[in-house]
């Protein structure tokens, strides 16, 4: 079973993505930027799904510092500023940016395009 990372500083966004995937895929689950890299050490999961605007580390540095431990992570932007900071996820590494909210065919979608 492939594992996902997710990321967001919102519990109720966590658990509605993790309702999403968790059929599909082993779902773990961080709330901020430091808890993400501590957690993508232990269990190197095969694709992150990450907030961008976070307490303690936004998902920029998050995904910079995700790709220096494993420059093959692959890492898929969610947030509700994706036309503002979509842009400097990306740079930082990204894959690409959804706009939240998120419906589960499009996440789905993008799941199987990466996986």
């Amino acid at each position: 079973m492939k594992r996902v990372l997710i990321v967001d500083d919102d519990p109720l966004v966590r658990s509605i993505l993790k309702s999403m995937l968790s059929k599909e895929y082993k779902v773990y689950e961080a709330e901020n930027g430091k808890e993400a890299i501590a957690l993508y050490k232990v269990y190197k999961p095969d694709l992150v799904l990450m907030d961008v605007v976070m307490p303690e580390m936004d998902g920029i540095k998050a995904s910079e510092m995700i790709l220096k431990i494993d420059p093959n992570a692959k890492i898929i932007g969610v947030t509700a500023y994706a036309k503002g900071k979509g842009k400097e996820l990306v740079n930082a590494g990204a894959l690409e940016v959804l706009e939240k909210p998120i419906t589960r065919e499009r996440l789905s979608e993008r799941m199987r395009k990466y996986l």
